[in-house]
């Protein structure tokens, strides 16, 4: 990860310097002991993440992340100040910073926030690979058949977003999921009107294996969810999805096991998953 520095403090800047090297959290790809200077170092070096501190002299440290994130929307930002104001605070995480870190400086905590943040930004770029890569294969499939007209595509898009908000577009599961959703649309068919493995075995000779990879993509976004809920119970996409693509309590007792409260895993049922992806996909179509 490349990391970028900015605060007036050089003393600030050289504890950084140490914590990041000697625990190998990243490259430090720049320094800049004011905001200004760094706008145009950032645009430049595009580093990925990037300490800022919020008291400093022209443009301060949420003014700065604003204007970087014009820049680098996929940039990661994390703030460091003495200030511990609940309303500065606020502001500077509605600025788009993932982390505030009040002063003096503490390593673990620095070690593991940007532990944290480093894992989330290879797992979005993992993602994004998996979405291209499977984006072009649908590419693929769509010109070879001529036929297709522009309502599928339509809700195959939908499709996709939904699945990309519960993280499991990369997933093997992912492209079963599409043509399971695609027969049933197309031949306006319910889940309840035939069963799963008939539904399976229209679209593969080895209706098992579609079926153990759809739940295990639909079992890996239940863990996300959960996980998205422990973060932010009032995440938009736990909200929308924890009580209609799942069960509610199977997300909370999925949630209760991440914490080790339980060794009770929650459990998700394939009828509901693929008749609400049906619901959500050509809702308002």
């Amino acid at each position: 990860m490349k990391i970028y520095l900015i605060d007036d403090d050089k003393n600030i800047v050289n504890i950084l310097k140490i914590i990041i090297k000697e625990r190998n959290l990243g490259k430090i790809c720049g320094i800049s002991t004011n905001a200004e200077d760094a706008l145009d170092d950032i645009a430049i070096i595009k580093p990925d993440i990037i300490i800022v501190d919020l008291l400093m002299p022209v443009i301060d440290g949420i003014s700065f992340v604003k204007k970087a994130k014009v820049l680098l929307p996929n940039a990661a930002f994390i703030m460091l100040s003495q200030v511990s104001s609940k309303d500065m605070v606020a502001s500077a995480y509605n600025s788009g910073i993932e982390f505030y870190i009040q002063k003096p400086i503490n390593s673990i905590e620095i070690e593991k926030v940007i532990t944290k943040i480093s894992k989330n930004v290879s797992m979005e770029r993992a993602f994004k690979k998996m979405q291209n890569l499977f984006l072009d294969e649908l590419s693929v499939d769509d010109k070879t058949n001529s036929t297709q007209n522009s309502k599928p595509k339509k809700y195959i898009t939908k499709l996709e977003n939904i699945m990309q908000r519960l993280g499991i577009i990369g997933e093997l599961g992912s492209k079963d999921i599409v043509d399971v959703i695609t027969y049933l649309i197309d031949n306006n068919e319910t889940i309840h009107d035939t069963p799963l493995i008939n539904i399976f075995s229209n679209l593969s000779s080895n209706p098992k294996t579609v079926e153990q990879r759809i739940r295990r993509a639909a079992n890996t976004g239940l863990i996300n969810i959960a996980n998205l809920g422990i973060e932010d119970y009032s995440n938009d996409t736990f909200v929308e999805f924890s009580s209609s693509l799942y069960n509610f309590e199977q997300v909370k007792k999925e949630m209760d096991c991440i914490r080790g409260k339980s060794k009770k895993h929650g459990k998700i049922s394939m009828k509901n998953f693929l008749n609400s992806l049906v619901h959500y996909s050509t809702k308002n179509y």
